[in-house]
């Protein structure tokens, strides 16, 4: 499980990020957060000399480096992108710089601290035309203007945050009929979700795998082997917990939902 967050915001050419800029979007996107600062105020930025720049919002301090190159290259993070986003690969190709964003300080809460990040980020893009992609926590890529519009969901009530932004639902066939699996919900809580069904539609099966991946980033881990959950008896899935046979040996929380 991460005990912080590292993004990747993806430009066209290396740029130098407006701390001001990014200052004023953030006050302007989510005002509860400037007049919930209590005595720090609204957000303050600071530039240092070593290309690495930091604001503070909220109750925590934000970096933010320029990097005028592209990332390392990652095939199976753009093929992953790509199911949802046909031009990932291309987009990933031709960009020339990035920026990485993180959090400092030791023992953060996940989930605010995803979101923190994810509203920096929304506001850096607001900002900053080049940007085209955003890398979160090298597992999921998203459009630049995806994250602009969903990160104005940072801080809306549980289930409406963007979870979206930080995992991916994938679906692939399996020996019972269809499955589907999640990309970076570990991060959160240790594993990922593989679910195998004979009995659900495809988009009830993503559905159903969606909800309970942002079910356990609100909650933890609360999932134990040999739980069951679901509707009525013929939706509901049984839970084990499984190094997978299909990817890799990555923990999962392994969910079957077939006939026998």
């Amino acid at each position: 499980m991460s005990q912080s967050f590292l993004a990747f915001v993806l430009l066209e050419s290396p740029a130098t990020p407006d701390m001001a800029g990014l200052a004023a979007a953030l006050r302007t996107r989510h005002p509860e957060r400037v007049t919930e600062m209590g005595g720090v105020g609204a957000a303050d930025a600071s530039q240092s000399s070593a290309g690495a720049s930091a604001i503070r919002f909220g109750d925590q301090l934000i970096t933010v480096m320029s990097m005028p190159t592209p990332i390392p290259q990652d095939p199976g993070l753009w093929s992953r992108a790509a199911t949802m986003w046909p031009e990932a690969k291309a987009v990933a190709a031709r960009h020339k710089g990035h920026l990485m964003v993180s959090v400092l300080g030791p023992k953060q809460q996940l989930l605010p601290t995803a979101r923190l990040m994810t509203a920096v980020i929304g506001a850096l893009i607001a900002t900053m035309p080049r940007c085209c992609a955003v890398v979160w926590d090298g597992k999921v890529a998203r459009p630049a203007d995806l994250w602009l519009d969903l990160s104005t969901q940072s801080y809306a009530p549980f289930p409406d945050y963007p979870f979206a932004l930080w995992v991916d639902v994938l679906p692939f066939r399996s020996e019972p009929g269809i499955g589907a699996v999640t990309m970076g919900l570990s991060a959160f809580v240790g594993r990922e979700i593989e679910f195998e069904t004979s009995r659900l539609t495809l988009a009830t099966l993503i559905e159903k795998v969606a909800s309970l991946a942002v079910y356990l980033i609100q909650h933890g881990a609360v999932l134990k082997a040999g739980d069951t959950f679901g509707g009525d008896a013929y939706e509901r899935a049984a839970v084990r917990y499984k190094d997978s046979d299909r990817f890799n040996g990555m923990p999962v929380f392994l969910c079957t939902n077939s006939r026998s």
